[in-house]
């Protein structure tokens, strides 16, 4: 008994050891743009820019291959932000504005097939197999995926329920 559990011991600090070594000696450096880059883009692994995640877009956008304005989420504000990161001139000319939107399903006509929840990138789609479903709009980015793949057409965008968390003072009209 005691042999067994000095030899796995033994084995675990040895390997772990060994990855340890593996790690210093075989990491793929990367550019401390492309970290930079990340942090300013939201994080939510929505794939609206065309790109699986934040990632893999913060690092075409440091190579130079994307342009800055491919985060719908982020809209003018963050393109404005990535272009003085990365010393570009944006053409922001074909972005528009759009107010946040966040899926909202109807439940009479939900059959509670889970193709929506299976495409949705954030886990925003609460339910289990032949159950009605709900969004958790915390956590919807609008990314319209569930939209698409719902056979029944029970999914539609639309503008977040005002909330005392997420209401916000309007902006007064100039006189």
């Amino acid at each position: 008994m005691i042999a067994a559990i000095l030899s796995l011991t033994a084995l675990g600090l040895g390997l772990g050891a060994l990855l340890g070594i593996a790690a210093r000696y075989l990491a793929v450096e990367e550019s401390p743009m492309v970290g930079q880059v990340e942090e300013l883009l939201p994080g939510s692994q929505c794939g609206q820019c065309g790109y699986p995640g934040c990632g893999p877009a913060a690092a075409a956008l440091a190579a130079g291959a994307a342009p800055v304005t491919l985060c719908p989420p982020g809209g003018r504000a963050l393109a404005q932000e990535l272009a003085s990161l990365l010393g570009v001139n944006p053409d922001l000319s074909d972005m528009t504005e759009e107010a946040p939107r966040v899926a909202h399903i109807h439940e009479r006509l939900c059959l509670g097939c889970t193709k929506c929840f299976k495409r949705c990138p954030t886990d925003a789609i609460i339910g289990a197999n032949d159950q009605v479903h709900a969004v958790f709009e915390d956590a919807c980015t609008g990314c319209g995926k569930c939209v698409d793949a719902c056979p029944t057409e029970c999914i539609e965008l639309r503008a977040p329920l005002l909330t005392l968390t997420n209401w916000v003072w309007p902006v007064p009209e100039a006189a």
